[in-house]
C-alpha cells in the first residue's frame, strides 16, 4: 500500500474502496462500475487484505445468486415461483398503465413485464417513471385465475445508492491532504493510477466532472476514438444519464404532451450525449431549438407553460481528424451535424474539453489503488450543485471586462465546479486559483475562437484577466500556441485571399524554429517561416500537453558550430531519461558534419540503489558515438552542487531549462508500438520553460577547456 492509500484509509475508513477490486468481482455481470462498488462498499471497504478476500467472496455470492444474467431469466422466473419471492439486482422502469389505473414495472434482464407496483414506491422513486434504474427488488409470484391480474408483483425496491453523506465531514478531512494528493485521490476514485497522468492531463480528467457539481452547465469533447469520454457518465454516478445521440426525442428528453410527463432533464442531474459527432447524422429541428432555449434559458415550453430543470448537458463524440487539419480546413466543430454546427448552439457551451489531450486508455492507466466508493463521491458532488464558488478569484484576479457575459458566465461556472471538486474546503491558494482560471478561460476561449470562424459576426475577442496590482495576463490555448499558422485563419474567405491575409495578418503570429515559442505574455514569436532564424537571446514559456517539439527545434541554432557542449542535469537517471540524453547525442550527430568533431559532457547526479544501471546505461551512450564524430563523457558531481540544468557551448549560447532535458511526459510501457516512442514531435510536454543566454568570452572559454 503506497503512503497515500495509507492515509486515504486512515481519513475516510468505510467509504474507499480498492478499484482493482471491481474487475475481481464483476465476471460477467454486464452492470455499471457503481453498482459493484456499492456492493464492495458494504463489503470491503476495509484495508484488511482478510475482509477484502471475505468481501470479494459475499459480493460474488450476491451477484452470482441475485445477479440476473438475460440467457438465465426463465430460470430465475422459475425460482420466483417456487419460493413465491426472491431477491433480484436489474435495471428497473416504470410505467402507468391508464386503462388500469395502475403501475406497472418492467424488468429489462429478467424480461418479465407488468409487475405490479404501488403508487407509494412510484412517488418515494420518481426516476423509475423516466428510464432504467438499477434496484435491489424482492419480486413476488403469486397466480390469479383472472388473466387480467399479472402474478407478478414488485414488493420491496431500493435504488443502487448510498442512502446518508456527511458532507461536512467530507469537506473537512479534505484539509489533510495536499492539493496534489486530493488530486491524485480524485483521479484513482475515478479509476485511473495518478502517475499516468500528468498536471494538466488530470485536470482535464476532473473536467468532466463539472457537469455534476453544476446545475445548468453545458460541456462538449471532441476526440479521437478510446479516450474514455463516456466512461464518466456512463460508470460513474447514478445521477447520470448517458444515451446515444440519435436515440433522443423531445418528448423523452423534456415534456411528453400527450400526458404532461417530463423528461429525462427534470430527474438527472447530467444528461450526456453519446457518439454526438458524426456529419452524416440528422436532427429535428424542433429539438435543436429546444435544446439552445433551454440550454440559454434552463426552461423550455412546448405549447403549454414554461417549465424550468437544473440538469447539466455533456455532449461526447469522436474527431475525423487531427487538429492541425481542422484548423486549416475547417473548424474544431467540423464533426457536429449540420443542425447542431450552428453558432448560436455552440455559443451556449460553456466549455470545450479537448479530447485529444486525453491519451488513450490503456490497461496499464488503471489503478490498484484506493479511492472513493463511486456512489459516495457522486453524492457529494451532487450536494455541491447547491452552492457556488465562482467569487473565490474575486480578491486575485478579475477577468476582463471586454469579454461579454455570456463568456464570463461560461467562465465563471467552469472556476466554481473546478474549485468545487479540487476546492470543497476553500483552502485554494492565489497560485492555484489562477491555474484554474487559466483553465476555465481557455476551454471558453476555444468556444469562442471556433465561433469566430464559423461566423463572421462574432468578433475575436481578447481574453485575459487582471491582477491586484493591475498586470495583465493573456490566455491562450494549446493548439494555438502549437499551429499558429492555423489557429487563425478565417475559412469564410475565398481561399486565395484567405492565403493573402493571412501571410500579412498574421505574420506576426507565426512560430520560430523553437517550435512556436511563446513570449511573457503567452504569444507567438514573429518570424520570418521562409528563412532560418538566426540564434537570439529570449525566454520562451511551454504549456502542458502540447506537442510538435522536439531537441532540434529547441536546441539546433544554437548549438550551431558548437565543437564542446556541456550539459549539467542531475537527473539523466531513470531508463527514459537516459534514453532523452541518448536522443539529444543523436540530434547533435544529424547536425554535425562528418569532417567534425564535437564533445559532449554530462554533469549528472546517481541514482542511489540502481547506480550500476545507470552507469552502463550511460557508458553505452559513449560506445555508441565511436565513428561518428562525436564523443560523449559522463561524470558524476559527488558534491552535489549540480542542482542547475543548462546546456553550455563554447560558441557562447548557455540554455537554462527548469527541466533540464526532462521536457517529455514520462512514457508509459505498452506491449505495441507508439509514434511517441519514435518521434519526438508526437509525445506530450510537461510544462518547462527555456531561456537562452550569450555569455561573455571568458565564461565561454571556460567551456572550451
Amino acid at each position: 500500500m503506497s503512503d497515500l492509500d495509507a492515509k486515504i484509509n486512515e481519513h475516510f475508513a468505510g467509504f474507499v474502496v480498492r478499484k482493482d477490486l471491481v474487475k475481481t468481482v464483476k465476471g460477467n455481470a454486464i452492470v455499471p462500475t457503481y453498482v459493484l462498488e456499492y456492493l464492495l462498499g458494504q463489503y470491503c471497504a476495509t484495508d484488511d487484505e482478510a475482509s477484502i478476500q471475505t468481501g470479494i467472496e459475499t459480493v460474488k455470492d450476491i451477484l452470482r445468486k441475485h445477479y440476473v444474467h438475460r440467457s438465465e431469466a426463465g430460470l430465475i422466473q422459475s425460482t420466483i415461483k417456487e419460493k413465491g419471492r426472491y431477491k433480484v439486482i436489474d435495471q428497473v422502469s416504470v410505467s402507468l398503465n391508464e386503462k388500469t389505473d395502475s403501475y406497472e414495472a418492467v424488468f429489462d434482464n429478467l424480461g418479465i413485464k407488468k409487475v405490479a407496483v404501488d403508487s407509494g414506491t412510484v412517488k418515494a422513486h420518481p426516476k423509475l417513471l423516466v428510464t432504467g434504474v438499477w434496484c435491489i427488488a424482492d419480486v413476488q409470484y403469486e397466480f390469479s385465475e383472472d388473466a387480467r391480474i399479472s402474478p407478478w408483483i414488485l414488493e420491496t425496491i431500493k435504488p443502487i445508492q448510498i442512502a446518508k453523506v456527511d458532507y461536512e465531514q467530507y469537506r473537512d478531512l479534505r484539509s489533510a491532504f495536499t492539493t496534489d494528493e486530493w488530486i491524485d485521490l480524485l483521479m484513482q476514485s475515478i479509476g485511473f493510477k495518478p502517475e499516468a497522468f500528468g498536471r494538466r492531463s488530470k485536470l482535464l480528467q476532473l473536467l468532466r466532472l463539472i457537469p455534476y457539481v453544476e446545475r445548468n452547465y453545458n460541456l462538449i469533447e471532441l476526440g479521437p476514438k478510446g479516450t474514455g469520454k463516456s466512461h464518466i457518465y456512463s460508470e460513474f454516478s447514478p445521477h447520470g444519464q448517458l444515451i446515444s445521440g440519435g436515440e433522443v426525442s423531445i418528448p423523452k428528453l423534456f415534456v411528453n404532451n400527450s400526458n404532461g410527463r417530463i423528461g429525462l432533464v427534470g430527474y438527472w442531474d447530467v444528461v450526456a450525449f453519446d457518439e454526438f459527432a458524426g456529419r452524416e447524422k440528422t436532427a429535428n429541428k424542433a429539438l435543436v431549438d429546444i435544446m439552445k432555449n433551454y440550454m440559454a434559458n434552463k426552461s423550455f415550453s412546448r405549447g403549454i407553460n414554461p417549465m424550468g430543470a437544473e440538469a447539466s448537458f455533456s455532449f461526447v463524440g469522436n474527431t475525423d481528424h487531427n487538429v492541425p487539419f481542422m484548423l486549416k480546413n475547417s473548424d474544431l466543430f467540423e464533426a457536429l451535424p449540420s443542425q447542431f454546427h450552428d453558432s448560436a448552439f455552440i455559443d451556449r457551451l460553456h466549455a470545450y474539453l479537448p479530447g485529444w489531450e486525453i491519451d488513450v486508455i490503456r490497461g496499464e492507466m488503471f489503478t490498484k489503488g484506493y479511492g472513493f466508493i463511486v456512489d459516495y463521491l457522486a453524492e457529494i458532488l451532487r450536494h455541491l450543485r447547491s452552492e457556488d464558488f465562482s467569487n473565490r478569484a474575486d480578491p486575485f484576479f478579475k477577468v476582463s471586462e471586454k469579454i461579454s457575459t455570456r463568456d464570463r458566465d461560461a467562465i465563471y461556472k467552469t472556476l466554481s465546479g473546478l474549485l468545487k471538486v479540487i476546492f470543497p474546503d476553500g483552502s485554494q491558494t492565489e497560485a492555484e486559483v489562477e491555474e484554474l482560471l487559466r483553465l476555465a478561460m481557455e476551454s471558453r476561449k476555444r468556444v469562442k475562437d471556433q465561433l469566430a470562424r464559423i461566423d463572421s459576426t462574432y468578433p475575436e475577442v481578447d481574453f485575459h484577466y487582471m491582477r491586484t496590482d493591475g498586470t495583465k495576463t493573456r490566455v491562450t490555448t494549446v493548439e494555438e500556441e502549437e499551429f499558429p499558422q492555423f489557429y487563425h485563419l478565417r475559412p469564410m474567405l475565398d481561399p486565395k485571399a484567405q492565403d493573402t491575409a493571412s501571410a500579412s495578418e498574421h505574420e506576426e503570429r507565426r512560430p520560430t524554429e523553437v517550435a512556436a515559442s511563446v513570449t511573457e505574455d503567452s504569444q507567438p514569436q514573429p518570424h520570418k517561416p521562409d528563412v532560418s532564424p538566426a540564434p537570439a537571446e529570449g525566454h520562451h514559456e511551454f504549456t502542458e500537453n502540447r506537442k510538435g517539439l522536439s531537441y532540434d527545434k529547441l536546441f539546433g541554432i544554437h548549438l550551431e558550430g558548437a565543437r564542446r557542449i556541456v550539459v549539467t542535469d542531475p537527473y539523466i537517471r531513470f531508463f527514459y531519461q537516459i534514453r532523452n540524453m541518448m536522443e539529444f547525442v543523436e540530434m547533435v550527430i544529424r547536425r554535425t558534419p562528418p569532417e567534425d568533431q564535437v564533445s559532449i559532457h554530462l554533469v549528472t547526479g546517481p541514482d542511489e540503489g540502481n547506480i550500476s544501471r545507470q552507469r552502463d546505461l550511460l557508458d553505452s551512450i559513449s560506445v555508441a558515438c565511436t565513428g561518428t564524430g562525436v564523443s560523449f563523457t559522463w561524470a558524476f558531481d559527488t558534491s552535489g552542487t549540480a542542482h542547475a540544468r543548462d546546456i553550455v557551448t563554447d560558441t557562447g549560447w548557455k540554455i537554462v531549462l527548469d527541466r533540464g532535458l526532462d521536457i517529455f511526459q514520462a512514457p508509459i510501457k505498452t506491449d505495441g508500438f507508439s509514434l511517441g516512442d519514435r518521434l519526438q514531435e508526437h509525445r506530450m510536454l510537461k510544462s518547462f520553460y527555456v531561456t537562452y543566454v550569450r555569455l561573455e568570452a571568458s565564461q565561454s572559454a571556460q567551456t572550451a577547456m
